[in-house]
C-alpha cells in the first residue's frame, strides 16, 4: 500500500423510505428530514438526507474494502452540502477513496471523496478521513 493507492469507488442511492428508516434507527425524527412541506418552509431545497446517515453511508466503502468495521479506529468529517433527496428518485452519492497516509504503526488514513452527482458534483463532505488498523 502507498499513498495515492485507490481502494475503489462507489455510487450509493438514498430514499426517502432510507431516511424514514433511519429516523427510526437514530430517533432523529427532524421533519426536515421526511415533510417536504416542512423543509421548504425553512428555505431549504426539500427533504434532505440526515448528515449521519449519509456519512455511514460513505465509510462502507472503507468497511467493505478492509473487510472488518472494527478495523476502523478513526473516523472523521465535515458536512458541506445538503443532499436533497427527491421523493420519486431519492438521491445519488459517488465514493472513492485514496491511500492519504501510510503510519508507522501499521495502520492507513484513507482519504473519501464524497460528491452529489445530480447537483454539479457537490462535496457533500470535506476532510472524510478513517483510520484503519491493516
Amino acid at each position: 500500500m502507498q499513498k495515492g493507492d485507490s481502494i475503489g469507488s462507489t455510487t450509493l442511492t438514498l430514499t426517502r423510505a432510507d431516511l424514514v428508516r433511519y429516523a427510526g434507527a437514530s430517533g432523529d425524527f427532524n421533519p426536515i428530514h421526511w415533510s417536504e412541506s416542512t423543509a421548504r418552509s425553512v428555505e431549504l431545497p426539500g427533504v434532505i438526507a440526515h448528515g449521519m446517515l449519509t456519512m455511514g453511508a460513505a465509510v462502507q466503502l472503507v468497511t467493505d474494502w478492509c473487510g472488518d468495521p472494527g478495523a476502523i479506529l478513526d473516523y472523521q468529517t465535515r458536512f458541506t452540502a445538503m443532499v436533497p433527496v427527491d421523493e420519486a428518485e431519492g438521491a445519488e452519492l459517488t465514493v472513492s477513496g485514496k491511500i492519504g497516509t501510510v503510519n508507522d504503526d501499521g495502520s492507513v488514513r484513507i482519504d473519501l471523496t464524497v460528491t452529489d452527482p445530480r447537483h454539479g458534483d457537490a462535496k457533500v463532505l470535506t476532510k472524510a478521513q478513517a483510520v484503519v488498523r491493516t
